[in-house]
This record gives C-alpha cells, structure tokens and sequence, in this order.
C-alpha cells in the first residue's frame, strides 16, 4: 500500500487556505486599507426597491414575469428589471455580499439583517404626497421600518456592536425621480401651488430633514444619488417628446435645478456633522452620457424599453403579455421598461459611480 505523502497533503492545504482567503476578499478589493463596510442598508424608490412593494397594497409591482427574466434562472423577484438592481452591484463593489435583500421579506435571515437590508419601496419620493398618490412607503414609512430593523440587530448582536454595524454600514439614498417625473409634471396636484423651484425647494426640505434623522439614528456613512436625466427616460419620451420623442427638457432641467440644491445641502451637511461621511454621487451626467453614446457603452438601443413595444409599458403594464413583443437581447437595450434601465445598464453606470466616489466614504 502507497504511504501518503504528507508534505503534498500539507501544501495543498496551504494552497487551499490561500485561496480561499483570495476569494473572500475579492469582493473587497476596491476598499482602502484597513476599511470595512458591514452592511448595505437602502432607502428610495423603485430604483434601488428589491420587493418590498409586493408586500403592500399598491399596483406599482413587478413580481411577476417578464420582470427579473436574466435573475437567477428567470425568477421576478419584485426587481424592477431583468436583473439585478444598483444597490445589488454596490454591496458588490463594497465586498459585503452579492444582493440586498427586502426588508419586508418574511425569509429574511439573522444575517441578512446584519450585513443589510432594503427599506425602498417603488414611485415613493422625497415629496410625502408622491407615495400617498401610490400607497407605497413613504420616506417617513422607511425610517420606521428602520427602527425596526435597529432593534432587531440590537436583539441579535447586542447594543455596543449593532452601533458598531451602523456606524461602519454604507446607506444609499435614491429617490426623488418619480417626484419630478410622475407627481409635478403628470398630476395637477403641486403644479397648481408650485412652480418647479418652489417645488424642488419643497423635495429638498423633506430630503435635509431625512437626512438628519439618518444621522440621529446612527448612519455615518451615507451615499445619496442625484435624480438622472428624468426626461430622457423612454416613457417621458413618449408623453412629452412630440412626434420625434426627444427629451423631455422640462423634467431635464427640473432634475438639473434639483440636483444643484441637493449637491450643496449634502455638502453642507458634510460640514456640519464632522464626524460622518455624506457623499452626492452624481448620476445625471453618466447616464446621459449612456444614453448620448450608447454603442461606445456596448448597448444599440437607448429610446425605447425592451418590454412590450417599449414606449410606456412599465410595472403591471409590462407583464406577460407583453413578452412576445420583448426584445430578444436585453443586454443591448438601455432600459428595460419604459422606465427603468436593464440589469446591465444598471451595472455599467453603478460600477463607475462607485469607482469614482468610493474614497470619499472613508
């Protein structure tokens, strides 16, 4: 009988371990030295909303096909796209783990709940009226729930590191599209009482006053995105793009206005609170860049979504009835639905996001 060499089954253990340890911390390799994240926690809208809302009385869902069709072998999970969502691509990037999960999921696990959650809730704003039009959770609905979520991760880990998690947790902000897009623009409702600058003006009020309770909750590390170009959005196409279906300008410069109060309150409150990290990630100007120049990016179509004709099909309008009229490659198409872009789109943009703005955390 052949006697087992045990320096080969030592080494091989070596070389086992070693790359385990690269493995682990592949994910992690964007962060400076000596950083951590310990978890992804995210409030907004349907951008970043991984099913909550099928947990709520509202028709703004998408947990049903074609939705989430390129998602873990075709599951709509309540993603409003093919695939996988910013926030997804973003505790990626950060090393934390591959997606963030609904906080409303009845199957949340203990450690889901430690390396974070998703609060958002899809057509909710920083404007309260926007998701009191939809029945979805509002901002103020979201930092409840939030609460929650504290005092759970309290229960589990105790006070002393459940401060510890938040302190060193990434919070991503990204709302205020369906404000300008859906709430100003399609409904008389503030349009009869606001112009567009005494509305952002309202926006930015509920955004500072948000923002400051994240902070008094224990956030210290919180990204928050610009609105995009709102109006190059294939639905604001179709509804305000005239016979050529350009870009709506309005909504465009109402996110340009938006963003420019937003960008100096997140640095305003950078210098308030000196012990906190409040990054503006700017997504305005990549995604018209995508949209401008798709073919340098990969993609062939930026109009037009890839559900159903693509012109205004969106959450229950884009269902499975629409699937024969779907384009065969998502892959190549900017959006999705008329509203949103595909898990690929989403992908390219977070990833040079991130990678442009990840310093600034630490």
């Amino acid at each position: 009988m052949k006697v087992p060499n045990y320096l080969d089954i030592f080494f091989c253990f070596i070389l086992l371990l070693c790359f385990c340890h690269v493995g682990a911390a592949a994910g992690s390799k964007l962060l400076p030295d000596n950083e951590e994240v310990s978890a992804i926690i995210v409030f907004g809208d349907s951008i970043v909303d991984p099913g909550n809302n099928n947990h709520l009385k509202t028709l703004i869902k998408c947990n049903f096909p074609p939705y989430g069709r390129d998602f873990n072998g075709g599951m709509p999970t309540g993603r409003f796209t093919n695939g996988k969502i910013p926030t997804d691509f973003v505790a990626e990037e950060f090393g934390v783990k591959e997606l963030v999960p609904a906080y409303l999921d009845p199957h949340l696990t203990t450690q889901d709940l430690l390396t974070g959650v998703s609060f958002a809730s899809g057509a909710s704003g920083y404007d309260p009226l926007t998701s009191k039009i939809t029945s979805v959770l509002s901002l103020s609905d979201q930092l409840e729930l939030f609460k929650d979520y504290i005092k759970k991760i309290k229960a589990a880990v105790g006070e002393e590191k459940a401060t510890a998690i938040l302190s060193k947790s990434v919070i991503i902000v990204c709302t205020g599209s369906d404000d300008i897009a859906n709430t100003y623009f399609i409904t008389p409702f503030r349009r009869l009482h606001y112009d567009v600058a005494s509305y952002t003006d309202l926006m930015l009020q509920s955004a500072s006053s948000f923002f400051h309770q994240l902070y008094a909750l224990g956030a210290r590390r919180i990204g928050v995105l610009s609105l995009p170009a709102i109006g190059c959005v294939p639905s604001q196409r179709t509804l305000f793009g005239g016979v050529a279906r350009g870009c709506s300008e309005a909504a465009n410069s109402a996110a340009l206005l938006f963003n420019s109060k937003l960008s100096s309150l997140i640095t305003s409150l950078g210098n308030e609170y000196s012990d906190a990290k409040f990054v503006y990630l700017d997504v305005y100007t990549p995604f018209l860049a995508l949209i401008q120049n798709p073919s340098e990016y990969g993609f062939e179509e930026a109009t037009k979504g890839c559900c159903g004709t693509g012109a205004i099909e969106v959450s229950v309008l884009c269902n499975p009835l629409s699937s024969k009229l779907s384009c065969p490659n998502p892959d190549k198409y900017i959006f999705w639905d008329s509203y949103h872009p595909t898990g690929n789109a989403y992908q390219v943009l977070t990833s040079r996001i991130i990678k442009d703005s990840l310093p600034k955390f630490f």
